[in-house]
């Protein structure tokens, strides 16, 4: 694996946000459509690919990891404007063993920075 320095790492900007809304994406066996409040003026879409390790409904109102600095990229003709932080296992053959949205482990104000 390539190593980055503490100047590349500062350059991620990761934001505590929480899901206001989640919807299916029409012709996506593993995305969904998140509404994210980060904070800012408007909530975020951002796309994800967790449909198959996650309820819909369990999803609304958890806090999340955001990295709210990317580039906006579209998919299936959505523009999703960052990225959700997760962690899995994988199992030998390459498939998720386990999965788990990375938050903080108390309630926090949207828009809190990681560092």
């Amino acid at each position: 694996m390539e190593e980055i320095s503490i100047k590349d790492f500062a350059k991620v900007q990761m934001k505590v946000g929480t899901i206001i809304n989640v919807e299916d994406v029409d012709g996506a066996d593993k995305l969904l459509n998140l509404t994210i409040d980060i904070g800012e003026d408007s909530p975020r879409t951002i796309l994800s690919g967790i449909k198959e390790f996650v309820e819909k409904d369990e999803l609304i109102s958890t806090q999340c990891v955001v990295v709210s600095n990317l580039k906006i990229r579209k998919i299936k003709d959505i523009e999703s404007n960052g990225m959700v932080v997760a962690s899995f296992v994988k199992k030998e053959d390459g498939s998720i063993q386990s999965f788990s949205l990375v938050k903080p482990d108390k309630q926090m104000q949207n828009g809190s920075l990681l560092s």
